[in-house]
Order: structure tokens, then C-alpha cells, then sequence
């Protein structure tokens, strides 16, 4: 038997999160480390997969496939495609950079309280948050794939309502009373959606017979599986409405803001560079490959919300006051393409989708994780706190400032390609669509600007007038970031090699060919 890589994977940071639990009280500096070296590892084997995956071989690779509820038909059936693999490496990637953000994020008060263990809790977390997103990449069996889908929740909740930001303009009571309303409003929007998947699920299965994505798929290609018409939209609505939830889409996407906003930075980023990307990346995977007639039904629909939740989330990101709400509105925009790139059905919008997954996860925890240090330093989420901290931070702004210019799809930065490559491949089929998406990027260059104008440049603000420039630890969180978005942005050819052909095959599944481009004959 092979080694299990993909189970490995994901089978570490569990077994990291469990030990990181039960470092003793007194030594949580060790529970850092520990929890900063098994996100490192995981990283390792995650390029391990990389380096392993052939993109011009078979669809799903280093697949695992084991009997697991056998009366139902359960199996535990893991593969990875161009898609999932890259997601997977994304994730692995960001972690490490999530936990060093947060070094000092969960440091116990000084209560005297020697049982209670926020440090050793914060990072076992982050750390079981990772193996769920990572099964969720890995998973071809539909149940075995809604189960972890479901369970992030659980971690998520904790790191939201238990570890919240702490700097808040009303105090400490009115701020813990916003984090529990955030952390159970986040709850219950994505139980909603899991039930209605749930119901989904079991109507497959009773259609289907088994929950094997593969199996299934095949057997809707060869014909030996047939849904009615009205069964397989019902069925398609169940799936997409909680990975809509998930994703978010307008109008689904209530509980993103009030989630980042009271989360601490690092959180933040997990929740929108990392949980978010799971329902983006189950549209492409279950959506498009199970239900390939409703998704072309569904289209237009979802078409003009992924219109509405562009324009909606730039406006709204602009007439912001709070810095971490505005980059969570500026994400909510940021779905709304990756949503458009996916069900513009095109081999350009979906390899841009994808793209975009990767590139916004960098971007908003470059952006995220400086604007955390910012606000650590001067305890006010408020942009009209700040102002004139380049001439005190430089390091700091500067960092800002790239991470804003990738938010707004900057040329030479990573956002970029994969925006134009969504805005191309909509274009090209739905041209009216096409030109509405563009406001998206007028809208975001005013948020971002504006932003950066307002805390950065001025007059020096009296309270930011002693502020300390980036650490070594802040260094190392951003420098590596900021790398990447340049690197990315001249030279995307790395991702594309390995995503364009699961976009084929994507294509294929929904029998959707690029429209041809309309020549005038000569006269």
C-alpha cells in the first residue's frame, strides 16, 4: 500500500491541535512553537503534493479509498484535482503566517486563573480549523466532504466568540457582547446552509445510490444514471445555497462583516483566505461536475447576484469607518468575481476564478494581518484615528500600501491576472455582465486609496506620533506575502499550469465550449 499523503495532510495538524491542547498550562510558550512547527510540516508534505501531483495526468490524484459506513454506502475517498491541490497548498501556506500573526493574540490576563488555557486553546484551533478545510480540498465522497464542511463551524465559532479583538470603541463589555453576536450569527447562517445541503445530500444518495462524487459523475456522463429535470435542480439549489452561504454571496453574506470585524486579524484571515474558499472552490467541484443542467439553468441567476454582491460590497467598503469591516466588504466584491468566473462558463473565468481564489488569500492576509498590526499598536479599529503614520511607520505603511494595490488588482501584482482573466472569460459570453463587473474595480481603487490617504499620509496624529515600525516577527509574517503577490503577478504560470486542465474537465462536465470569436470576412 502507498503512503496515504493526502490523509497525512490533514491527519497532522489534527493530531498538532489535539497536542497543542494538552501543553500544560504554564508552558504556552511551547504551544506556540509546537503549533508554529506542525503547521510547518504540514506545509512541507502540502508541497510534497505539489511536487507529486502531475497536471496532465488522471483528473484526481494520490487518491485513497476505504469502506467506512458500508450499509449506506459511506466511503472514506480522498483525491486531489489541479483545483483541490492548490487550494490545499494555499491553505497549508497561509497557516503558519496566520499563528505567527498571532503570537501574542491569546496571552493569558493577568486573572491568577492557572486552569483556564487561552494560548494552548487559541492555537489548537487555528491548527483543527486547518485539518477540516484541508479534508474538505481532499474529499470525492460527498458525505465524508459535508461532514468536515460542517465541522469547521464548531473551531471557527471558538475563534471568533472566545478570542475576539480587543480593541473596540464602546469597551470591554459592549465588545463581548458584539463578538458573541458575531461568533453565533456566523453559526447559524452556515447551520442553515449545512441543513439544506444535508437535505440535498440524502436526496442524492436516495437518486444515486452512493455518495462517491466519482462514481456518480461517470455515471451521469455514460447515461446509466439519469436525474428528472426538476429533481436534479431541486438537488443543485440544496448544494449551492450553503456554499453560497459559505462563500458568501449577497444576500447571504451578513454574517462575513460582523465575523471580521470582531475577530482578531489573524482569525479574520482564516475566516476569508481559507474557510470562505471552501464554498467557491464546492461550486466548481460538486455544482458544476454533479449537477451540470441546473447549473446552466441556475446561471443567470446567479450571474447578476455575483453583479450585485461586486457592486454592493465596493460601495458599501467605501462608505466604511471601520478598517477590518472594510476589507470584509471589499471580500464580500471579491467573491462576487470569483462567483462570476465560475458560472460565466468559460475556460478563461474559470481558471481566473480559481486564480483568484489563491491570489485573494494572499492579498487579504498581506492586507489583514498589516492592518491587525496597525490597530494593535494604536487599539482603534477607526480610520479616523489614525493619519500621517508614514512619516512614524514607513515599513508599516509601505506593507499597507502593497497589500491595498493587490486588493485593487494593481497590474504586476497577483489579483490582477486573475481578474482579467474573470472579466475576460465573462466578456466573452455575457458581455453586458462583463462591463457591469468593471464598476468592481473603479470602486475598489476608491476604497483602497482613500484608506491608505486617511490613516497614512497627513498631518501625524498626536496618538500615533510614538507608534513602533514593523518587528521582526511582523517582518517575517508579511515580507513572504508581499513576495509572492509580485512573484505571482509577473509570472502566474506556475498555478495556471496546474488549474487550467481541472477547468477542461469542468468545462467538460457541463458540455460548455468557448464561445469563437466573431471575424468579419474580408471583402
Amino acid at each position: 500500500m502507498s503512503f496515504p499523503l493526502l490523509t497525512a495532510t490533514a491527519a497532522l495538524p489534527a493530531l498538532g491541535a489535539v497536542a497543542t491542547a494538552a501543553v500544560p498550562a504554564a508552558r504556552r510558550v511551547a504551544a506556540k512553537w509546537l503549533a508554529l512547527l506542525v503547521s510547518l510540516a504540514t506545509l512541507v508534505l502540502a508541497a510534497v503534493v505539489l511536487v507529486r501531483f502531475d497536471p496532465g495526468g488522471n483528473r484526481y490524484q494520490l487518491t485513497e479509498s476505504h469502506s467506512w459506513i458500508r450499509d449506506f454506502g459511506v466511503r472514506y475517498e480522498l483525491g486531489v484535482d489541479g483545483i483541490g491541490v492548490a487550494l490545499v497548498a494555499l491553505t497549508a501556506l497561509l497557516i503558519p503566517f496566520v499563528i505567527l500573526a498571532g503570537w501574542h493574540d491569546a496571552d493569558p490576563q493577568e486573572t491568577g486563573n492557572t486552569r483556564w488555557r487561552p494560548t494552548q486553546g487559541f492555537f489548537a484551533l487555528i491548527l483543527a480549523v486547518e485539518a477540516m478545510v484541508i479534508v474538505s480540498f481532499e474529499a470525492t465522497d460527498v458525505f465524508l466532504f459535508y461532514i468536515f464542511f460542517e465541522a469547521m463551524l464548531i473551531p471557527m465559532y471558538f475563534l471568533i466568540g472566545g478570542f475576539g479583538d480587543k480593541a473596540h470603541e464602546h469597551g470591554d463589555e459592549v465588545a463581548a457582547t458584539q463578538r458573541s453576536y458575531a461568533a453565533v450569527k456566523f453559526l447559524l447562517y452556515n447551520l442553515v446552509g449545512g441543513l439544506i445541503m444535508l437535505a440535498a445530500v440524502i436526496g442524492l444518495y436516495v437518486v444515486a445510490g452512493n455518495f462517491s462524487l466519482q462514481e456518480i459523475a461517470q455515471a451521469r456522463a455514460n447515461g446509466s444514471l439519469h436525474m428528472a429535470t426538476s429533481t436534479e435542480r431541486w438537488l443543485f439549489l440544496g448544494f449551492f445555497f450553503a456554499f453560497a452561504v459559505k462563500a458568501p454571496l449577497w444576500p447571504l453574506h451578513t454574517w462575513l462583516p460582523n465575523a471580521m470585524g470582531e475577530a482578531t486579524a489573524p482569525v479574520a484571515v482564516l475566516i476569508t483566505a481559507v474557510v470562505d474558499k471552501v464554498g467557491t472552490f464546492a461550486m466548481l467541484r460538486f455544482c458544476l461536475q454533479l449537477f451540470p443542467e441546473a447549473s446552466k439553468w441556475a446561471t443567470p441567476v446567479i450571474l447578476v447576484l455575483a453583479l450585485i454582491s461586486i457592486v454592493y460590497g465596493a460601495l458599501v467598503a467605501v462608505g466604511q469607518r471601520d478598517i477590518k469591516r472594510l476589507v470584509a466588504y471589499a471580500s464580500i466584491s471579491h467573491f462576487g468575481f470569483i462567483i462570476l468566473g465560475i458560472f460565466a462558463m468559460t475556460s478563461q473565468g474559470q481558471s481566473g476564478a480559481t486564480l483568484y481564489m489563491v491570489n485573494h488569500g494572499i492579498s487579504t492576509a498581506a492586507l489583514m494581518l498589516v492592518a491587525g498590526f496597525l490597530i494593535s499598536r494604536r487599539g482603534s479599529r477607526l480610520i479616523a484615528d489614525y493619519g500621517g503614520v508614514q512619516k512614524v511607520a514607513p515599513v508599516l505603511a509601505g506593507t499597507f500600501l502593497v497589500g491595498g494595490l493587490a486588493t485593487l488588482s494593481l497590474p504586476g501584482l497577483a489579483p490582477f491576472v486573475s481578474e482579467f482573466l474573470v472579466l475576460v472569460g465573462t466578456f466573452t459570453r455575457y458581455p453586458a455582465v462583463g462591463v457591469v463587473a468593471t464598476l468592481g474595480i473603479v470602486l475598489a481603487a476608491i476604497y483602497t486609496l482613500v484608506l491608505y490617504q486617511r490613516t497614512m499620509t497627513g498631518p501625524v496624529k498626536a496618538e500615533v506620533a510614538e507608534m513602533p515600525d514593523l518587528r521582526v516577527r511582523e517582518l517575517l509574517v508579511v515580507a513572504p506575502l508581499i513576495a509572492l503577490l509580485i512573484f505571482l503577478g509577473v509570472y502566474p504560470k506556475p498555478v495556471t499550469d496546474i488549474v487550467n486542465p481541472a477547468v477542461q474537465q469542468t468545462m467538460s462536465d457541463v458540455h460548455k465550449k468557448d464561445p469563437q470569436p466573431e471575424v468579419e470576412a474580408s471583402k
